[in-house]
């Protein structure tokens, strides 16, 4: 029953909204469109605002899940029409805090001890309320400043009750409105899915954290808390209270006289450093997450926050991204095309042309325009939204990197508006691909794979016999495959030849009756000639004869 009664809720404030008219209903099918004309929305006056307005005021007032889904669609612009990500994008994750006494609760719960032999001291009123979590300060008894993250009471159950349900709405639209197939709202939806359920996991999220920190332990460009392993749970995850100016406070960061240019060249370098040299990147760098250590202006410091969602690149798409990035810097739209091909981001049968082709006209009027006024992460999207024409399959980390692109951007020109994102990424890049094939990288590479090739050097010879044994029977194998194919090729054709001739028969005989005289039945004798060659003609076509 709760349930219905959830989907009810969902359906009244698409009613209230008029949410319906974001779908071009002259383009559903009849009976869908007929539906929506007789439907009781249509006595609701649509809210006089912008419909991307509309859909957010909606997903607020659906709770939780809904803005958090919100702000996930926000960043799949392929998708989406460009108002409605905008729009998206501006979804606040804050919610009412739940109840003090849960809060301790759950801790205790979690930590096996009362929040008083946990904690020094402990604040019970919360600093940030969340979606799916809320934050608490506190202090350790070794004098530590700490924030203690809590898990929502009871929140997984109706993650995944929404989540049926979103399910469930996404395969209406994906079968019933025309462009349901291509915006993919069912793959849209499980990919949220993933993100979601991983968020409720704070071991998750802690481990995420002490690798990024690992990762920038040796240098100053960005720094990121303390992990306290034993006070973190699933639900429960206790890390290092950090102090420093939220990245989007302007006029604190101007008086305190930081270097912004410096600052905002940094962010390019921390994710190129993320996606290039670590494969692991924090994928959820809004400017909620990150703040600035102003200690020393001359020299400022990123620290980054909430690392649940992380992306990961493999060795092979790392080199695709990185030669198909120089690729467009140098504006050679063949190379672009031709590695596309060759990563299998397209398929293979994809002409190398026309590809090249739809890759010049997206990228030539970018070009044309002021560096300082280009869209890295903008140009990201149109290339694949061009590549998607031809069959391309974003993958889910190549949108998470899009996504993670566009923050940085972002937050890169807001701090410095002549950032030229271009000129800092290039040499990055440059350097990166030629170290990836200097006789130092190879060699590192090569006493990284050595042990596990010496490992299995002794069972090579097994191995050969092994794979020429498979060969030989897949050989064997396609042979048969190949004749039973063309036996079957043959007794179709014997058939379609013995139908044929059953066909003529017919015909023939039909044609010996219609020439015989009436009642040329009773006087058999009676019948033309020319009944009887055409009735002989007849029966030599149906005798049976041998395949």
């Amino acid at each position: 029953m709760s349930r219905a009664l959830r989907l009810l809720k969902i359906f009244r404030t698409i009613g209230r909204y008029r949410l319906d008219e974001l779908a071009d209903t002259s383009r559903l099918r009849p009976p869908v469109r007929w539906a929506l004309r007789l439907s009781p929305w249509r006595l609701n006056r649509a809210p006089e605002l912008p419909r991307a307005v509309r859909l957010r005021r909606a997903l607020e007032e659906l709770g939780p899940v809904f803005i958090k889904f919100g702000q996930m669609l926000s960043t799949r612009r392929d998708l989406l029409p460009e108002d409605i990500a905008d729009e998206l994008a501006r979804l606040q994750d804050q919610v009412p805090p739940f109840p003090e006494q849960q809060a301790i609760a759950i801790i205790e719960a979690a930590l096996g001890q009362s929040v008083n032999e946990l904690y020094a001291s402990f604040e019970a009123s919360p600093m940030a309320s969340a979606s799916v979590a809320q934050v608490h300060a506190a202090r350790l008894h070794s004098g530590e400043e700490v924030v203690v993250k809590v898990v929502r009471p009871d929140i997984e159950p109706v993650i995944r009750q929404d989540l049926a349900l979103m399910f469930s709405l996404a395969k209406l639209v994906q079968r019933y409105v025309p462009d349901g197939r291509r915006l993919r709202p069912v793959e849209v939806v499980r990919d949220y899915e993933l993100i979601i359920l991983d968020e409720l996991d704070l071991n998750r999220e802690a481990a995420n954290a002490s690798q990024l920190r690992r990762n920038f332990e040796d240098g100053k460009l960005v720094y990121v808390p303390q992990v306290y392993w034993d006070y973190t749970r699933r639900n429960v995850f206790t890390m290092e209270r950090i102090s420093g100016i939220p990245v989007t406070d302007m006029a604190t960061l101007r008086a305190r006289n930081v270097d912004l240019k410096l600052l905002a060249e940094r962010g390019v370098e921390i994710f190129f450093t993320q996606v290039l040299r670590d494969s692991f990147f924090h994928a959820d760098m809004h400017p909620g997450n990150i703040f600035v250590d102003a200690s020393d202006p001359a020299d400022p410091t990123y620290i980054a926050v909430d690392c649940a969602i992380i992306g990961a690149l493999s060795e092979s798409d790392q080199y695709y991204l990185a030669r198909n990035l120089l690729a467009i810097f140098r504006r050679d739209y063949h190379e672009v095309a031709q590695l596309h091909v060759e990563c299998g981001w397209v398929p293979a049968d994809t002409r190398v042309q026309d590809f090249e082709s739809a890759m010049r006209a997206v990228c030539e009027p970018v070009f044309e325009r002021p560096i300082s006024e280009i869209s890295f992460g903008q140009l990201l999207i149109y290339l694949f939204q061009t590549a998607r024409r031809f069959d391309m399959e974003v993958q889910p980390s190549l949108v998470l990197l899009q996504k993670t692109l566009l923050n940085i951007e972002g937050l890169g020109r807001q701090l410095y508006p002549d950032l030229n994102l271009w000129d800092t990424a290039q040499p990055f890049l440059e350097e990166w691909v030629a170290d990836r094939y200097s006789p130092q990288s190879m060699l590192r590479r090569l006493q990284r794979h050595a042990p596990s090739w010496l490992e299995q050097l002794p069972q090579l010879p097994d191995v050969v016999m092994d794979n020429l044994q498979h060969a030989r029977e897949l050989e064997q194998r396609v042979s048969r495959q190949q004749l039973r194919a063309r036996q079957q090729q043959e007794e179709a054709r014997t058939d379609t030849r013995r139908h044929q001739r059953q066909l003529a028969a017919a015909l023939v005989c039909g044609a010996a009756a219609l020439s015989a005289f009436p009642g040329a039945w009773q006087q058999l004798s009676a019948a033309p000639p020319v009944s009887w060659l055409l009735a002989g003609i007849g029966l030599v076509l149906l005798w049976p004869r041998e395949p």
